[in-house]
This record gives C-alpha cells, structure tokens and sequence, in this order.
C-alpha cells in the first residue's frame, strides 16, 4: 500500500511538473531525484505483474501459436512470394503428390498444413468422422458449404458410391480456382463434383430450379459461421431435407456457432450430437463438430 501512495506521489509530481516552466536549479534538482525514485519503483512493478503475464502465456499458449502461424506467418509470406496462401498449398500438393492418388493428396495436403502454414480444412482426425458418416449412410446427393481449397470435397468424393453427386459452394473466385485444381488433381471430373462460385444464401433456394436437385442426403458446413443459422434455416424452409438427412457442420465449438447449436437443440427437427474434438493441425485448443439428424417437418 505505501507502495502504492509513494508511487502516486511520484507519478503526480512528474505530471504537474510538465505543466509548469522550470522556476530554478533546485527544481531542476528535485525532478532528478523523482526520476530516480521512480526508475527504482517501475522494477517493482513489473515485477508483480510479471506472475500474471506468465500464467496469460501459458494458459493462452496455444491461441499465440495460432496467431503465429494463421496471421503473421501468412502475412510474411504473401508479401514474399506474391501469392495467395491457398496458391501456395497447391504448388506444393502439385510437387510433392502423386495425381490420381487421393491418399497422397490428402496426406500431402495435411503435411503442408501442419509443417508449412496453417490452413483450416477438416483436418485427418476429424476427417475420421466425416469418413464414417459416408460410409454408414451412403450419401447420393452432397452439399458442401464452403469449398476452400477443396481439401474436404476430395475426402467426400473419394467414400461416395458410383452415380452419387456433390454440389460444393464456394463465394471466393480464387479459393474456388485453386479448389478445382485439387479436384481435378485427384481425379473427379464434373459429373461427380461441382464447383459452385456464389454465396450460399443464394445458391440453396436455387438447387432445386437451377440443378435439379430433388433431396440431400448430407450436407457438410464448413464456411463462415455467422452462415450456419441462416442457412440451416434456408435448407428447413427448401423442401430439401428429408428424414435422415444428415447435416455435419466443423468448428462449432472453436470459433464456435452457439446460435446453430442453440436452434438445433430447441427446434425439434433434430437429433443432435456433438464430437468432441481439437481444432485441426494444432492441439490444445478444443473444437468440435455437431452431427443433426433430420427427423422431418412435424
């Protein structure tokens, strides 16, 4: 506490004494020993917050990795080579994969995204979980809502039977350039995938006129998360849902989509689980994915 008082003393005398002139030497004088009182308190002080900065470090370490390596790293990057983040992954799956090889595209892929710059797709371990939703339901029709690099869709494609379908919606033109690259690279053509460049909110009311689309059986969300509400509620309002339908939406936990969560738990359309998971290609921070069940308009 007279820590405290003697430092106030001190911060005040040196504020007011900015708002007045030098009046003679031994003012000048007295201002030298403040400054030498305080030089000797501020060690003190950080000292005693030091502890609490420690425990921020370490408790939030993860997160400063994330920032490392999702922020700055892609910063330092673009600004060297020229190139978007996503041109840059495909160059290297392009070098290092083997074309036609799925496995080999994803593994590369998922090396680049741990090793080199962070990217956030699925992901191999929550992979795991998309992979035995398609093998258990046998999906015919697919929606993706967020394409990206088309890390997913090749995941999707390669566990679908033969005559099965996925429309992948993607807004961002060069995202949606290096995604077909990815496609094609692994080998599904256009009949099997196709690439939609538009917003979702403006692509779900149109399947049915513009692709013939008559009922999907999965839909994977994996865009902006603000979207997942609103177009959650687009597909219940688009006759597109049948019973059974499964909707599997990434990141519900980290970023997070509470409002989603919250509508899919109260709404009665659903049955809802939630796998607990870690966000992709850095552990310690906790993420999850919610698996909705359609049961039907009641």
């Amino acid at each position: 506490m007279s820590m405290c008082l003697h430092t106030c003393r001190i911060l005040s005398v040196c504020i007011s004494s900015v708002h007045r002139r030098p009046q003679s030497v031994s003012c000048g004088s007295r201002e030298l020993r403040i400054w030498s009182e305080l030089k000797m308190v501020s060690p003190a002080i950080a000292l005693a917050f030091l502890p609490l900065l420690l425990t921020l470090i370490i408790r939030y370490r993860y997160f400063f990795v994330l920032l490392y390596r999702a922020v700055l790293i892609r910063w330092v990057r673009d600004c060297l080579t020229g190139l978007s983040r996503e041109e840059r992954a495909f160059q290297y799956i392009l070098t290092h994969a083997t074309p036609g090889d799925v496995q080999s595209i994803l593994d590369t892929f998922d090396h680049w995204c741990s090793k080199v710059e962070f990217i956030s797709n699925i992901g191999p371990k929550k992979g795991k979980i998309l992979d035995r939703l398609l093998q258990e339901h046998c999906p015919i029709t697919v929606l993706e809502l967020g394409t990206h690099c088309g890390y997913s869709t090749v995941r999707i494609a390669r566990s679908l039977p033969i005559g099965a379908r996925i429309y992948s919606v993607e807004m961002d033109e060069g995202n949606a350039r290096v995604a077909e690259k990815i496609i094609r690279l692994a080998g599904f053509d256009e009949d099997m995938v196709e690439l939609i460049v538009r917003p979702s909110d403006e692509v779900i009311p149109r399947l049915r006129e513009d692709f013939g689309v008559e009922r999907l059986d999965l839909v994977f969300m994996d865009h902006w998360k603000r979207c997942y509400l609103p177009d959650l509620q687009l597909l219940e309002g688009s006759g597109l849902l049948g019973e059974g339908s499964i909707i599997l939406a990434d990141n519900v936990i980290f970023p997070g989509a509470p409002n989603f969560l919250r509508h899919a738990r109260s709404s009665g359309l659903y049955e809802v689980r939630v796998h607990r998971a870690t966000l992709e290609y850095i552990r310690g921070i906790r993420d999850g994915m919610a698996e909705l069940t359609f049961l039907g308009i009641k």
